[in-house]
């Protein structure tokens, strides 16, 4: 093959304004095709990145209806604040929750009167409020409406945070959004970084562990209480959780404040039921304080539920009414006799946990100041026949 000579005043000769306009013009096309196919390949090969889009945009509509403006947020800062929840838009209050007069109490005094009254507190390092507050007991007995009712009443600004928020494929990527929560946080005081079955994110740690999973924790318990943590930020970490032994122990050290939300008492129910029941058609003749008696070792949701098997069968009765005598169109009123059928159909939840027998967690580092209580004890656990057969 022989090469065309070329001649050498053309390779000395200067490009014309043409040749140079035509140059750029080719190099600019090639420049925005290759940018846009990278673009395009990265974006195919990133699952996520459609859910990021959408929390972005969640995100700046959350934004602006809690009022926030001028406020400049980072990539993972959206993530984060797509799980921002308005404190309006709660309808969860203190008057929604039963039985838990002295937690509510204690709660208005050491979290929400120190952050609203700022001015009172700000000679004294003792009276600041809490970096982190651990609702602990079974399930079912109010833990996460609390939570929601602190929120409400306090004003603060509410970060709904689940655990595989900050779980990334990238590498680094978990550490990251692990910051963005606190700087987050710390952009939007007071503010409350509530995680529910907080166990299940910040449990015990060991050797066993992932290596991304103990550097997340790590940063994260670097950010709430490490040595750049600004001590006069208004951010609180709000955990709630019914296995409190599984916690790790610098987690413990970092919720100071602690309330033990246990099984409500007989006195206890009674109110929860004069809650629940208090804007339903309820007969003149139901006793309360009897169904309260009756419903031994049942939580605030089991209750709950219990009623509504009651309700439903006033609503059975209506369809079988109906169907006999189509004239009467009305539900008639809850009896005594239906809560007390309803009971026996119901079980609590601490029954429903099959094959524990004598269990006894000792979680002496929970001290509770509203009890006295050090051991946790589940007891011997009976279940009937129809619920667990293979263990009768």
């Amino acid at each position: 093959m022989v090469l065309r000579e070329v001649p050498v005043e053309n390779i000395a000769r200067p490009l014309g304004r043409n040749e140079v306009i035509g140059l750029l013009f080719r190099l600019t096309i090639f420049g925005a095709v290759t940018y846009f196919t990278i673009k395009w390949m990265v974006d195919a090969i990133d699952p996520t990145r459609k859910q990021k889009v959408e929390a972005q945009k969640q995100a700046e509509k959350l934004m602006r209806q809690i009022g926030v403006k001028n406020v400049k947020l980072s990539e993972y800062e959206m993530s984060i604040a797509a799980h921002l929840v308005d404190p309006l838009t709660m309808q969860i209050t203190w008057r929604d929750i039963a039985g838990l007069d002295e937690v509510i109490t204690e709660l208005k005094e050491t979290v929400i009167l120190p952050v609203q009254k700022r001015h009172l507190f700000q000679g004294s390092r003792l009276l600041q409020p809490p970096k982190g507050v651990l609702l602990y007991g079974p399930p079912g007995c109010g833990k996460t409406l609390i939570a929601k009712a602190t929120a409400k009443e306090a004003g603060f600004r509410f970060i709904n945070l689940q655990p595989s928020t900050l779980t990334d494929k990238w590498y680094g990527e978990s550490q990251k959004l692990a910051a963005a929560v606190f700087s987050l946080a710390v952009k939007l005081q007071p503010s409350i970084i509530f995680v529910d079955e907080i166990d299940s994110f910040l449990r015990s740690r060991s050797s066993s562990d992932h290596e991304a999973t103990a550097m997340m924790k790590a940063q994260f318990m670097s950010l709430w209480d490490g040595l750049d943590t600004d001590h006069h930020c208004q951010v609180i970490i709000m955990g709630a959780t019914n296995r409190p032994q599984d916690l790790d122990s610098a987690i413990l050290r970092r919720m100071p404040t602690r309330f033990h939300i246990n099984q409500p008492s007989m006195r206890q129910r009674e109110q929860i039921l004069k809650l629940i029941l208090e804007d339903e058609s309820v007969d003149l003749s139901v006793n309360l304080l009897d169904v309260a008696k009756e419903t031994d070792g049942f939580s605030g949701s089991d209750l709950r539920e219990m009623c509504r098997d009651a309700a439903l069968l006033c609503v059975r009765d209506f369809v079988h009414t109906q169907s006999d005598s189509p004239s009467e169109d009305f539900i008639r009123p809850i009896h005594q006799s239906d809560l007390e059928k309803a009971i026996g159909g119901s079980l609590p939840t601490m029954q429903n946990v099959i094959g524990v027998t004598n269990v006894s967690v000792h979680v002496s580092l929970l001290t509770p100041r509203l009890s006295a209580v050090r051991w946790w004890q589940l007891g011997t656990v009976t279940l009937p026949p129809q619920v667990n057969p293979w263990l009768h």
